[in-house]
């Protein structure tokens, strides 16, 4: 596989090019895989973006801390982070996974950046890593609004539009895929005025809700 373009996206070049693409390996695609580095991956994520919180927003309660932390690292946030640098396009699966569209399911996915997290921290040490995540969150970050902190994305994006007389959102569920215990949602987020349409995916209809209003929000707070 070739991971140059990946590599540029995250601003880090493998020493080790065999961790990397191990950290991009599914366990269906056979051993080694990217189970381990998942694991080392998701503690150096929760280590950085904590830290990063806490050096941001210094009066902060360590519960609103701990809300902001989870909503950041949480697998819809890792899986839009994952989807904009195609992550999918470069991972190795079994041809169960592939028949069934795993490099488009939101779990696949978000443990796979993980898995590269922990490929960083490997190759490069815990400052390396640290630059990847900041790197990736950057936008994320910045864009927090502790009015919102608590909110989900649904009622975030409600009220944004009922503050200033807007019609309310709809949600229509546009693609059910994948088999029973591994289902993939695909949902239609439309607004009206000004005028909108959002996608989101995720493994319930409710998470690919929120995902579809979460983009929404992003497109309506860039404008």
């Amino acid at each position: 596989m070739n991971l140059s373009r990946l590599q540029a996206d995250i601003e880090y070049r493998f020493s080790r090019p065999s961790l990397f693409e191990q950290a991009l390996t599914h366990r269906s695609a056979g051993s080694p895989n990217n189970e381990r580095l998942e694991f080392l991956g998701d503690s150096i994520l929760n280590c950085v973006i904590a830290t990063a919180l806490f050096q941001r927003f210094a009066d902060l309660r360590e519960g609103d801390l701990s809300r902001l932390r989870a909503n950041l690292v949480r697998q819809e946030s890792l899986y839009r982070i994952a989807s904009d640098l195609q992550l999918g396009n470069v991972l190795s699966l079994g041809e169960g996974e592939l028949k069934s569209g795993g490099e488009r399911r939101p779990s696949i996915l978000a443990d796979a950046l993980e898995a590269v997290i922990g490929a960083v921290f490997l190759d490069g040490g815990f400052e390396a890593a640290q630059r990847v995540v900041l790197g990736l969150y950057r936008d994320q970050l910045e864009q927090i609004d502790l009015r919102q902190s608590g909110k989900d994305a649904k009622t975030s994006l409600q009220e944004w539009l009922q503050g200033r007389r807007l019609p309310l959102p709809s949600y229509e569920l546009m693609k059910v895929r994948g088999e029973a215990h591994a289902q993939e949602f695909e949902v239609e987020c439309r607004v009206s005025k000004p005028a909108l349409v959002t996608i989101g995916i995720g493994p319930t209809r409710r998470v690919a809700e929120q995902s579809a209003a979460q983009r929404a929000i992003e497109e309506l707070s860039s404008r």
